[in-house]
């Protein structure tokens, strides 16, 4: 199951990253990904699916930022859950983005978010800012 998890990210990553968007900034010399999930397991993929590519592009490869939005939101205040996540995203260079806008409509106390994680005001809109900047986008 994971393999094939795995996989379909990776396949999904690499079909995106040859699509080039009118009216994008892109940084040829880095490749940057964000990716938008609404699930903290689905962590577990995109981490590996970082790492594989960290390994494969060496220099090229740039930022890698996931953004958790969404009703499951809370679970990234659980220690239990996020610890091997949070080391393992920042072994990869990954950056654990929690979306402010989901935060509130739960009523998921922000003083409780990791300190390893960046709250942006709305994850959306940050994703898109991303993909404006050239970074290679997938949602889950």
């Amino acid at each position: 199951m994971k393999t094939y998890i795995f996989s379909s990210i990776f396949l999904m990553l690499t079909l995106f990253s040859t699509a080039n968007l009118q009216a994008q900034q892109m940084d040829n010399d880095k490749n940057n990904y964000v990716v938008l999930t609404k699930k903290v397991p689905q962590l577990q993929p995109i981490i590996l699916t970082a790492e594989a590519l960290k390994t494969e592009e060496g220099d090229a490869y740039g930022d890698f930022q996931v953004i958790i939005c969404g009703q499951g939101i809370g679970d990234i205040t659980n220690a239990e859950k996020m610890g091997d996540f949070i080391k393992r995203a920042e072994k990869a260079g990954v950056q654990l983005v929690a979306c402010g806008f989901s935060l509130d409509k739960f009523k998921v106390n922000k003083t409780r978010v990791p300190k390893e994680m960046k709250i942006v005001e709305n994850g959306i809109l940050y994703n898109f800012q991303l993909q404006k900047k050239g970074y290679r986008s997938l949602s889950l």
